[in-house]
C-alpha cells in the first residue's frame, strides 16, 4: 500500500549585493546594499536605518526599472543597508538598490561591479539624477580601498576631483544595465573648462583708514578674528569684504575640505571644480541659530560658520543678531568645529574660520559718531552688551574706526595699497609661520596653543612682555587675551620679516587688541 504523498514546495532564495557610500555630515562610510528575493507576497522591505527619502526609494526604483525595459521580480524583496547601525540619508542609494535587486533576480551578472561604488538618484523614467555630497562620498570610498565609482553624469566632474579614483558616469539606468550585462560603454567625466573667476573687491578702494587696513593685513597674516567698531560709512564693511582678497589660495587639503562641505550643502558651482578661493559668508542679521551654526530635521545641514571653513565669516551689524545665535558661535570659534546632536544622531562639521564683526557704537548710529549721538549711556551699554564679554574675548583684533574725512576722499594724493601687494606680504608671512610650526602641523599663528608660546623655545623675554603681565595681573587682560596678544605679535613680526617678535611688536599687538594700533617708525 502506497503511503501518503508529501508535496514539498522548493523555492530558491536569491541574493546579491553592491557597494555604495553613506554620509553623516561630511564623513563618508562604505555601505553594502544587499537584496534578497524570497517566497511570499510581493513586497519591498527596507532595513538598515533608512530615512524617509530612502524608504520612498522602493517606488522610485520600481518605476525606473520597469521604464528601463527590465522585469520587476514579483516576489518578496528585502533590501538591507550595512552597517545596519549607521543612519542612512538621502536618495544616493537608488542606483545601488536597483542593481542589487536585478542581480538577486538573476537578471544581471554583477561581476562587473566588484570593487565599484554606485551613487545616484533614479527618476521614474529611469534617468539618473545628481545628488549632494558626491565628492566626500568618493573620497570615503577611496579611504576604504575602493578605486572605481559610477556616478550621475552631472556629478562626474565633481567626483573626478578626488585623485586616485577612476570615475565613470551614467545618465540613465539603461546605460548602467547595458554595462553590467554586456560591457556597454560608460561615460567619461566632462572636460573641465573653468569659467573666468569674477574680480574680487580691492583694498585700494578703501579711502583712508590706515588702522583698519593694518588690522586686516595682520589678521590675514595670522588667521586672526577681527572686530571693528565705528559710525556708519567708516569703512567697516568695505574692509571686511576685502579680507578674502588678501588671503592666499587654499592648498589641496583645505580645498578638498571646503569643496566637500559645499558639495554636501549643494552649493558647488557648475562643473564641480575644487574651491580654491577662501569662502566668504555674510549672513543677514535676521539669520537663525540653525542658519549660523547648522541644523535641520534628520541630517543636520552645515550652517554659515561651516560654509566659511578656511575662509571668512562676517557678521555686519553684529548687535542686531539674536543673542542666542551669537553665543552659539563661541564654541566653534574656539575648537574649529561644530557638533550638532539630533534625535537621528550626531553630526560634526569643520568650522575653522576667520570671524569678522562690524558694529555701530550705538542704536542711533549717527554718521558723525559720538559727537552726534542721541542715545543715553544706558542705551549704548545695552546695545553693545549684546556682544558678550566671552564672545569678544575670543576676537584677537578689536579696533575703533573714526569717520572718513573729506581729506581722505578728495585731498589725499596717496592711494592705498592694492590687495595684490598686501596679499604678497601675507603669503610670505604665512610661509614663515608654516615653516616655524610645521612639526606641530599648525597652519597659522592663530592656531598655536597658548602654552606653546609661553614655553621655551618660543617664550618671549620678560622685558618684552612686561606690560602684558601687568595687564594680566590687574585684570584688564584675561589669560585668553594674553595668549591672543602673543599670537598677534608673532604675526606682526612675520609680516615685517623678523624671526621673533620684539617689544614694539608686542606693543602694537596689544594696541590692536585693546582698540588702537600703532606701527614702528620706519
Amino acid at each position: 500500500m502506497r503511503g501518503p504523498t508529501v508535496c514539498v514546495n522548493v523555492f530558491t532564495v536569491s541574493y546579491a549585493k553592491v557597494l555604495s557610500v553613506g554620509l553623516v555630515g561630511v564623513s563618508g562610510h562604505l555601505v553594502e546594499v544587499e537584496a534578497d528575493l524570497s517566497a511570499g507576497l510581493p513586497a519591498v522591505v527596507m532595513s538598515g536605518l533608512p530615512d524617509t527619502a530612502l524608504n520612498e526609494a522602493r517606488d522610485r526604483v520600481r518605476a525606473a526599472v520597469v521604464n528601463s525595459g527590465e522585469s520587476w521580480p514579483n516576489r518578496r524583496i528585502t533590501v538591507n543597508l550595512l552597517p545596519a547601525t549607521l543612519p542612512k540619508y538621502g536618495s544616493a542609494f537608488d542606483m545601488g538598490i536597483a542593481a542589487a535587486l536585478l542581480g538577486a533576480a538573476g537578471e544581471l551578472p554583477l561581476a562587473a561591479l566588484d570593487g565599484v561604488v554606485l551613487l545616484g538618484e533614479l527618476g521614474l523614467d529611469g534617468s539618473v539624477r545628481p545628488v549632494r555630497g558626491v565628492l566626500p562620498m568618493v573620497a570615503a570610498a577611496l579611504r576604504a580601498g575602493v578605486h572605481r565609482a559610477v556616478v550621475p553624469l552631472a556629478n562626474a566632474a565633481e567626483a573626478a576631483v578626488v585623485p586616485g579614483v577612476t570615475v565613470k558616469a551614467v545618465e540613465t539606468l539603461h546605460r548602467l544595465v547595458a554595462f553590467i550585462r554586456a560591457g556597454g560603454p560608460l561615460l567619461d567625466p566632462p572636460a573641465d573648462r573653468p569659467p573666468p573667476e569674477p574680480a574680487m573687491p580691492d583694498l585700494a578702494d578703501v579711502a583712508g583708514q590706515a588702522l583698519g587696513r593694518r588690522a586686516i593685513e595682520v589678521a590675514a597674516a595670522g588667521g586672526h578674528h577681527v572686530a571693528m567698531f565705528g559710525p556708519p560709512g567708516a569703512g567697516k564693511t568695505m574692509l571686511a569684504e576685502r579680507l578674502p582678497s588678501v588671503l592666499p589660495p587654499l592648498d589641496d587639503e583645505a580645498a578638498l575640505e571646503v569643496t566637500a562641505l559645499h558639495s554636501v550643502a549643494g552649493l558647488l558651482p557648475v562643473g564641480g571644480r575644487l574651491v580654491r578661493r577662501p569662502p566668504f559668508q555674510a549672513p543677514h542679521h535676521s539669520a537663525t541659530l540653525a542658519a549660523l551654526v547648522g541644523g535641520g530635521s534628520g541630517l543636520a545641514r552645515p550652517g554659515a560658520v561651516s560654509l566659511a571653513h578656511r575662509g571668512v565669516l562676517f557678521l555686519d551689524e553684529a548687535p542686531e543678531f539674536a543673542t542666542r545665535a551669537l553665543e552659539a558661535l563661541r564654541q566653534p570659534l574656539e575648537s574649529g568645529r561644530v557638533l550638532l546632536s539630533r534625535t537621528g544622531g550626531t553630526t560634526e562639521y569643520p568650522a575653522r574660520v576667520q570671524f569678522v564683526v562690524a558694529a555701530n557704537p550705538c542704536p542711533c548710529a549717527k554718521p558723525q559718531g559720538d559727537a552726534g549721538c542721541e542715545c543715553t549711556p544706558l542705551a549704548r551699554r545695552r546695545y553693545m552688551g549684546r556682544l558678550s564679554g566671552p564672545l569678544l574675548d575670543r576676537i584677537d583684533v578689536q579696533i575703533e574706526l573714526m569717520p572718513v574725512t573729506a581729506a581722505d576722499l578728495f585731498v589725499s594724493t596717496s592711494v592705498g595699497e592694492s590687495s595684490a601687494a598686501v596679499a604678497q606680504r601675507v603669503a610670505q608671512a604665512r610661509a614663515a609661520a608654516s615653516a616655524r610650526w610645521s612639526a606641530a602641523r599648525w597652519r597659522v599663528n592663530a592656531e598655536v596653543p597658548g602654552p606653546a608660546l609661553r614655553q621655551p623655545p618660543w617664550r618671549l623675554p620678560a622685558n618684552d612682555t612686561l606690560q602684558l603681565r601687568r595687564r594680566l595681573d590687574s585684570g584688564s587682560l584675561s589669560a585668553r587675551g594674553f595668549d591672543r596678544v602673543l599670537r598677534l605679535s608673532w604675526s606682526i613680526a612675520d609680516l615685517d620679516g623678523r624671526d621673533r617678535p620684539d617689544s614694539e611688536d608686542v606693543q602694537e599687538a596689544l594696541a590692536l587688541r585693546t582698540g588702537g594700533g600703532r606701527r614702528r617708525d620706519g
